[in-house]
């Protein structure tokens, strides 16, 4: 069977990508696949202190916002203009219930935040700083937040363009206080992220 990608500079079309994807979560579990930008990305299980900050977030925006929930690793989310990238956030805030639904790829329809924790790889810069950011804004996704751990701030990307990327960004210092922009809508007070970087 011939599959064809969908674009020249494409690895592979996103049915043959899913399938991959699919079996390689049965297989290992030290890794997981994304599909951004036409290209396979690997990307490695999160240290102890990444999954620390992940859970201080949901604490935080379950206080703030209780219709809603972050789910936390794996939910997988079509991103890119016209869906065909497929991208695990290590976080998704949306409405509870959002992902009772089949597949392992969910429209982000609906979805209000990504978020995502830099970790310490040699990936981390291109995968969370250039590539996440031009395929959640190509989605849609309103907000955008990046911890991002070796700079010690937080990056909120909001007002997104499919053709731009995010048009504002706010940074702060870990330690400061900040709002989440609507329709997020919260304020955290990042001084306890500060015990979790190096």
């Amino acid at each position: 069977m011939t599959v064809m990608a969908e674009r020249a500079s494409d690895q592979m079309s996103v049915d043959l990508f899913e399938r991959i994807a699919e079996f390689a979560a049965r297989e290992d579990e030290t890794v997981s696949f994304e599909f951004i930008g036409g290209r396979i990305e690997v990307k490695k299980v999160a240290d102890a202190r990444h999954g620390e900050i992940a859970m201080w977030l949901v604490f935080e925006c379950k206080r703030a916002r209780p219709e809603l929930t972050l789910y936390v690793a794996n939910q997988g989310l079509k991103v890119e203009a016209y869906r065909k990238g497929r991208a695990l956030p290590d976080a998704v805030l949306a409405p509870v219930g959002y992902f009772n639904r089949e597949g392992d790829w969910t429209d982000p329809d609906g979805v209000l935040m990504a978020v995502e924790i830099t970790s310490y790889d040699s990936d981390t810069h291109k995968r969370d700083r250039v590539d996440k950011p031009r395929a959640y804004a190509e989605a849609g996704i309103p907000v955008y937040l990046l911890i991002d751990r070796d700079n010690l701030s937080v990056l909120v990307h909001s007002n997104p363009n499919p053709e731009f990327g995010y048009q504002d960004i706010h940074v702060a210092r870990l330690g400061d206080k900040f709002a989440l922009p609507d329709p997020v809508g919260i304020e955290l007070d990042t001084e306890e992220l500060k015990q979790y970087v190096d």
